[in-house]
């Protein structure tokens, strides 16, 4: 089976080798029929604390690492910085 990988923004770099990464979702409800955004954050292994809050990163599944880490940073996308 493969693995899942998401999308997300850098919300926190606070703890070491640990990210926090918010990903965005966008359903139509139901019963209304009104899109819908919803968001979750995942905590993200960073081997090399490269990554800073704004980033944009995909994150792909892993095995346990710890109490909250199941995913592993895959790669990031340079976002412009205004």
């Amino acid at each position: 089976m493969p693995k899942r990988t998401l999308q997300g923004v850098v919300v926190s770099d606070k703890q070491n080798k640990t990210i926090v990464v918010r990903v965005d979702r966008r359903f139509t409800h139901p019963i209304y029929k009104k899109t819908i955004r919803r968001s979750k954050n995942y905590h993200a292994h960073d081997e090399n604390n490269q990554f800073k809050p704004g980033d944009t990163v995909w994150i792909e599944e892993s095995k346990p690492l710890s109490k909250l880490k199941r995913w592993t940073v895959v790669q990031s996308e340079k976002t412009k910085t205004a």
